[in-house]
């Protein structure tokens, strides 16, 4: 057994990428949200109330990527598991005052909160947003008669986040599959000009898949939907013979799904290559992915715990922020949580002196309290895209702001308690990552090599077979190009952990470069048997 040391680099770290595609719609969204809620409050004197509307108000945070369909559930989810979060809290925060119980019952409601986002796959911001309300909930004065009401605000809140997240579809009713169906076409495009860039390879694959799963969650099988699978399709030819792509030709499709115009027509033949087949492959369920899970919880148990004992230690009287701090840095490995706890401590720590500079503003009065925050919203979502950090700055006055809707507080305090939780939870945080090893992320990569082996075992006799099918062939291509994809998610994960077996990058190499040769090949058989039925 040999260890791997993963890279803890700082290069890179704080760079600025390009903004999401759709970088205005949580942000727009979220205002919408917090707005009327925050305002009625303040027209009725009442914006001590004003986080318990918070919690359902910033569920307007999600699911912007999925289908209307596919959204209306994600959403429905997000409201009750955020409602169930909070309602722990208050409960919790009702029957005690001890800051160290409430620290124990913030830390298991934290791991709780990131297996079931990961194992969901919901998506930005994923844990975070609930472990921010619940945990600020914990240190919130509250007696047992006081919950129904509480919950009731954040439930009406998140009544109305639902809404504002499903209404775009009633002006863009294809928009979230359009988009991914752009995303394949140009990733495929950039394959086609680097054939010989195994990175670029992975990319594209991954965005079919991506796209493959907005179209099939999206409802019923419309003929704008027809059209983008069509488009998918020749992403997916794209991957199989990029020599002969035209990488233009595929950028000009996806410009072309912008906005609401019709969508581009290419062959039928597209068409004929098995979207029934793949609407009869099924999921993995989300019960089925929390057992991989299982490290990444332990390490967010035991890091909020200890960052919240530490934070109680140094004097911070609701350490809350600790808490949060520690629960924002677990990704899917070690380096990637350096990564992330680089960029929070010095996404805060600017956060701090914004904060430090607005609060003259916003202490002259409520209202100005109530608009401040509604920018800070607004840019934590239109930045956060770019690079976790950026989007912090924001983040951390927002969240200093809410806590004074009961009340205005003197700001050296507060500056001073979120720094020592930012710090407190940033180290303890990681300490308790290095603690906690992810010893089977070595096992995950063997299983998956063995699905990608079997699956391409399964193709290749296929095709050695007399004339097969499309219809026995379609389920093959699909297992296969599905196995590629979650091997190079797991090989990447894997990389990044820590006191591990080494694993075999040239095994991984091969099995990948053999799998997307039978990939192709698969592809070519289906469009060369799919173009004679089609001929005259």
């Amino acid at each position: 057994m040999s260890s791997a040391t993963p890279r803890l680099p700082l290069a890179g770290v704080l760079r600025l990428g390009r903004p999401s595609d759709i970088w205005f719609k949580p942000a727009l969204s979220v205002v919408v949200a917090v707005a009327p809620p925050n305002l009625t409050l303040l027209a009725l004197g009442r914006l001590d109330l004003a986080m318990y509307t918070m919690a359902g108000s910033l569920c307007a945070l999600y699911a912007h990527n999925r289908p209307y369909a596919a959204r209306a559930q994600a959403l429905t989810w997000v409201v009750l598991g955020m409602l169930a979060g909070l309602a722990v809290a208050l409960v919790a925060a009702s029957l005690t005052t001890s800051a160290v119980a409430l620290v124990t019952v913030g830390a298991l409601l934290a791991a709780a909160q990131k297996a079931l986002c990961d194992a969901a796959r919901i998506g930005p911001p994923g844990n975070v947003i609930f472990t921010f309300i619940s945990s600020a909930a914990l240190f919130a004065p509250q007696t047992l008669a006081q919950v129904p009401g509480h919950l009731a605000l954040a439930a009406a809140a998140g009544v109305w986040a639902w809404l504002i997240g499903m209404a775009p579809g009633l002006v863009r009713p294809h928009g979230p599959e359009r988009r991914a169906t752009a995303h394949a076409l140009r990733t495929a495009a950039a394959y086609a000009e680097k054939p010989d860039d195994p990175r670029a390879r992975a990319a594209a694959a991954a965005a079919v898949q991506t796209a493959w799963r907005a179209l099939l969650s999206a409802g019923a099988r419309t003929e704008p939907r027809r059209a983008l699978d069509r488009l998918v399709v020749r992403a997916e030819v794209a991957l199989a013979a990029p020599y002969d792509t035209d990488p233009e030709r595929l950028r000009a499709w996806a410009r072309d799904l912008r906005g609401n115009g019709a969508v581009p027509r290419t062959e039928d033949r597209g068409e004929l290559l098995g979207i029934d087949a793949e609407l009869s492959l099924e999921s993995v369920p989300s019960w089925r992915r929390l057992g991989p899970l299982t490290p990444l919880a332990l390490r967010t148990a035991l890091g909020c715990a200890l960052a919240g004992y530490a934070s109680l230690a140094f004097g911070v009287g609701r350490p809350y922020w600790a808490l949060v701090t520690a629960a924002s840095l677990y990704q899917a490995n070690l380096t990637l949580t350096w990564s992330r706890g680089v960029q929070r401590v010095v996404g805060n720590l600017a956060g701090l002196l914004l904060f430090a500079a607005v609060v003259p503003l916003a202490h002259l009065g409520p209202a100005a309290l109530v608009l401040c925050c509604l920018a800070f919203n607004f840019g934590a979502e239109a930045l956060i895209s770019r690079n976790y950090w950026l989007g912090s700055v924001c983040v951390t006055p927002m969240a200093l702001l809410i806590t004074e809707f009961a009340g205005f507080q003197e700001p050296g305090r507060l500056i001073t308690e979120r720094l020592v939780d930012t710090v407190v939870g940033a180290l303890v945080g990681f300490v308790a990552a290095i603690a906690v090893t992810d010893r089977r992320a070595g096992d995950r990569v063997e299983h998956a090599l063995t699905v990608v082996d079997r699956a391409r075992e399964r193709a290749a006799r296929l095709l050695a077979g007399p004339s097969p099918a499309p219809a026995a062939l379609e389920p093959a291509r699909r297992t296969l190009a599905a196995a590629l994809v979650e091997l190079r998610a797991t090989v990447d994960a894997a990389s990044g952990e820590w006191w591990q077996r080494a694993l075999s990058q040239e095994r991984v190499v091969l099995a990948e470069q053999t799998g997307h040769r039978t990939l192709a090949a698969t592809t070519r058989r289906l469009t060369s048997t799919t173009t004679e039925d089609v001929r005259p």
